[in-house]
């Protein structure tokens, strides 16, 4: 008798693999896991961009520290003559920024020799404006941007109407590059709505990196042949542990690249590419997308500090020491930090006109 040795016909087959049903059930694990991780990893990735713009910070206040131990004085944030000096002191204003002066201090002297700081801004080779070393770049925003130009598209251009009656429509000039850091030009006690008392005449700033008066000579139109006003150490009064040098910039997500918030960073002309202030009416922006960011003259014009950091904005102060501010600082604070000789006491500050938006 011959006995075949087999599997029954009724036996249960054995399965190999995964059902679609069990297929899904681990996609959705998978899934669930991931979300769980991914903000930790964000977290993890915005901390370690954080630490690197601590960084650029710092290597920023050591070389305008070594610019002010080599020359007895802090860098102009950029050259501005003051309206109602003589003739023959009106000078400048279209010279490079304080981004230019600290060059050689960062070890960019291939770049720094070909910058000529009394002479204009727009007489430069493109190649030397839009040299943009990493420390002046936030990672959290990313590379420094080149500025846009209403040659090209008028959608740049931008109507700023300011006291002095030298607004106007701007963005027309040389592009460069943009920053993520400014100056601390200190904060609105002088004034900003007296044609002859704005904060951004020369020597007006309360800040530490202002804008100076330059020494003229010649013929007119006279040209600058050095530097009037000066910002030592020593004339940081309320001390250089309380007093802020650099911080991170405002600037909207719609006006990246764009004058004057965030025009070249080495042109002096326009104050906001390249300093900027903090105090009552200047508060802390609450991101790139805040709605509520001030405007000082109109809805062209941003003066404030900010950041693309969630909840902070970082500043290095003339000591060295890097404080991250609450965006949700008491605008009061916020000036006595940016003013250098205020004693601890601000004056009474106008409100300008709510611009419309």
């Amino acid at each position: 008798m011959v006995i075949h040795v087999g599997r029954h016909p009724k036996a249960r087959a054995i399965r190999s693999g995964f059902t679609l049903v069990e297929l899904l059930v681990v996609i959705a694990i998978l899934a669930t896991l991931v979300a769980l991780l991914l903000p930790a990893v964000q977290a993890a990735r915005e901390s370690a961009r954080r630490s690197t713009c601590v960084s650029h910070l710092q290597q920023l206040r050591l070389s305008l520290t070594s610019f002010h131990d080599a020359l007895g004085q802090y860098p102009p944030a950029r050259i501005e003559y003051r309206r109602g000096d003589d003739p023959s002191r009106v000078c400048g204003g279209e010279q490079p920024t304080w981004f230019a002066y600290v060059l050689p201090f960062l070890e960019e002297s291939a770049v720094a020799g070909r910058w000529r700081m009394l002479e204009p801004y727009s007489s430069h080779d493109a190649a030397v404006r839009l040299a943009a070393p990493g420390v002046f770049a936030c990672p959290t925003r990313g590379l420094n941007e080149p500025s846009k130009s209403g040659h090209d598209r008028l959608e740049y251009v931008r109507n700023v109407d300011l006291p002095c009656g030298c607004g106007g429509p701007m963005g027309y000039g040389p592009i460069g590059a943009s920053a993520h850091y400014a100056a601390n030009h200190g904060d609105l006690a002088p004034g900003y709505d007296d044609a002859s008392e704005l904060f951004f005449w020369g020597g007006r700033g309360t800040g530490i990196l202002i804008s100076v008066r330059a020494r003229c000579a010649g013929v007119w139109p006279v040209e600058p042949v050095g530097l009037h006003d000066r910002v030592r150490q020593r004339q940081v009064a309320d001390g250089l542990s309380k007093t802020a040098l650099v911080g991170e910039m405002h600037t909207p997500v719609s006006e990246i690249g764009i004058v004057p918030d965030n025009g070249p960073m080495y042109d002096g002309q326009l104050l906001p590419s390249s300093a900027r202030l903090g105090g009552p009416q200047m508060p802390l922006a609450k991101g790139p997308e805040d709605p509520a960011a001030p405007w000082l003259f109109n809805k062209h014009s941003h003066y404030g500090f900010g950041s693309w950091h969630p909840g902070v904005t970082n500043f290095v102060y003339a000591d060295g020491s890097v404080h991250s501010l609450s965006n949700d600082t008491d605008p009061t604070t916020l000036g006595l930090v940016c003013n250098r000789h205020d004693g601890g006491v601000l004056p009474p500050v106008r409100r300008p006109a709510t611009p419309e938006k």
